[in-house]
């Protein structure tokens, strides 16, 4: 894997080992809970994590925080490993989850409660955040604060044994309800949830809130380094709090801005809505930013990671362009994509001085990117396609494509020239007719003329049929988490987020193209076949990105 770009916590891991502090290990963690399919902006995280141990010769624990049943399922565990390997990272025998130790967890509330640390609280939920105060007001005591270490011993006991309903009692941890930091006033360390986990089943009936878990956790781990996002900053104080009360191994918890993208949201609750509500068709919908999207559109794993290097690592929250995003999609595509040619919106050309039954097969350039990629072999004949928007029959000033009485070259091809054009009865043109010039093969006019365009097209008896899917962002707001009031985020969904053609016309050469397979349609952009609805002689194309680069645009124009 690649060694990362310097920023502020590779500084700190850096200095820590060469301090020899954990005697110079470095152990991190990714600890995703399994409520969601992870998205754009784990990579993130992920890339991080498991860079920063590997540069630095250690380990990255892939852990699931499954400390909620209610939310929590197999099929994102599943989903969760698949994209963490697609990315490009293993970890090998350090697969954990939170649930393996809910016993250790759980001796350990029973120790703070015997400190005089934690407390067995009959207020409800709505009470909890009545009694817990404001950021400008204290908040006050709870009535049961002051129960005995035996009585609170023995209701726990109760509570684990399941003799009390769901909502009816919580243990919570005794520190300061006058703190100025909320997280510290008295959280809440287990509630009761009659309800079977994905793994643990029915074994239990209380559990562990985040906030206590996640630290033990680390700990039980080993984890030197514990980064999190910058929303954990204020939940420092507490996580330190339960470790030192403890009196365990003490990782380090660090925090970094999380990745806000343009046009995205990234609140897995959100992404949850749009799949519920059909906004969407699943979390791996190629317009979601979930990984399994973006995958799925054709995004790869090196131009994820080299985009998570590009943004960095900071404190401060901002917002990134997804078209920096689609720059580095466009850029590893360049280098990796085989070209192709097709038509997506496909009109009729008739070459009317080429040999009725004649064809030939025309050299042509599977990426020039890549001197070992080769050439292929395109057929040619009497009857084309070409795109309807390179042939205007009253063209402005600046429109250099096919036009009557105009000259183009056609890419590997000939010279055609328009002679004249086919309406059906509602006046669309439905075919144009042309002369080719045999002597301007694969090259210029022997006499030295000139022509301001090279269209893409495809031999309309050869061609493939294919279905070919446009997208576009989901959001036509720049930050859609920023509503306007009376609104929601679904009212700012681009209607025209995907464009569905039928009846594009492919080169044959993509007959054989499998899901996944990525490709650059000449003129058009980057595409990929589509892993789930593409079947054997029906392939259905994702349009990755487009060719066009909005950020170049946007740096040429800061400058």
């Amino acid at each position: 894997m690649e060694t990362q770009v310097s920023n502020f916590i590779r500084s700190i891991v850096a200095e820590d080992v060469a301090a020899g502090k954990n005697n110079g290990k470095v152990i991190t963690r990714f600890p995703p809970e399994p409520n969601g399919y992870l998205h754009i902006g784990h990579a993130k995280s992920i890339c991080l994590n498991f860079g920063l141990a590997a540069e630095f010769g250690g380990h990255c624990n892939l852990r699931f925080d499954d400390t909620n049943p209610s939310k929590e399922e197999q099929e994102y565990v599943d989903s969760i490993m698949e994209d963490v390997r697609w990315l490009g990272f293993e970890w090998g025998d350090r697969l954990y989850y939170a649930s393996d130790y809910f016993g250790q967890l759980y001796e350990w509330a029973v120790q703070l409660i015997k400190k005089g640390k934690a407390y067995v609280c009959d207020l409800s939920a709505d009470e909890i955040r009545e009694y817990r105060g404001t950021l400008t007001q204290p908040g006050k005591e709870s009535p049961y604060r002051s129960r005995s270490i035996e009585e609170n011993l023995d209701l726990f006991e109760r509570m684990r044994k399941g003799e009390f309903p769901d909502g009816s009692k919580t243990l919570r941890a005794k520190i300061d309800m006058s703190s100025g930091n909320i997280n510290m006033r008295d959280p809440v360390m287990y509630r009761i949830k009659h309800e079977d986990h994905h793994r643990t089943g029915n074994k239990w009936c209380i559990y562990p809130m985040y906030d206590y878990a996640h630290g033990q956790s680390d700990s039980i781990e080993g984890v030197t380094h514990s980064i999190c996002t910058m929303e954990y900053e204020d939940h420092r104080p507490l996580y330190d709090w339960y470790l030192d009360e403890l009196g365990i191994h003490h990782p380090q918890q660090i925090e970094f801005a999380r990745l806000n993208l343009s046009h995205t949201i990234v609140s897995k609750r959100k992404l949850l809505r749009l799949v519920n509500e059909g906004y969407v068709k699943g979390w791996n919908d190629p317009r979601m930013p979930t990984l399994a999207g973006i995958r799925r559109r054709g995004y790869t794993p090196e131009a994820i990671r080299n985009f998570c290097d590009r943004i960095g690592v900071g404190k401060k929250e901002s917002i990134v362009e997804m078209a920096l995003l689609e720059f580095c999609v466009r850029e590893h595509l360049n280098k990796v994509a085989p070209r192709v040619m097709a038509v997506l919106r496909p009109l009729k050309v008739v070459i009317t001085n080429y040999p009725d039954a004649q064809k030939e097969y025309l050299d042509a350039i599977n990426n020039p990117e890549d001197h070992n990629a080769g050439t292929r072999k395109v057929p040619f004949s009497k009857m084309l396609y070409i795109e309807k928007d390179d042939f205007m029959e009253n063209p402005p000033k600046q429109f250099f494509r096919l036009a009557p009485g105009r000259e183009v070259r056609l890419r590997y091809a000939y010279f055609i020239k328009c002679e004249n054009i086919v309406k059906d009865e509602h006046g669309e043109i439905t075919e144009i007719h042309c002369t080719y010039d045999p002597a301007t093969r694969g090259g210029d006019a022997p006499d030295g003329r000139k022509v301001k365009a090279t269209l893409h097209w495809v031999s309309a008896k050869h061609a493939l049929d294919a279905e070919v899917r446009l997208y576009d962002t989901l959001f036509t707001k720049e930050e859609p988490d920023n509503v306007e009031e009376g609104k929601d985020f679904t009212d700012y969904i681009n209607p025209k987020s995907l464009e569905v053609l039928n009846g594009c016309k492919l080169e044959p050469s993509l007959k054989d193209a499998k899901p996944g397979d990525r490709f650059q349609f000449e003129r058009l952009g980057y595409f990929c076949v589509d892993t789930v609805d593409s079947t054997p002689g029906k392939p259905v194309f994702n349009r990755t990105v487009t060719l066009k680069d909005e950020w170049a645009k946007i740096q040429k124009g800061k400058k």
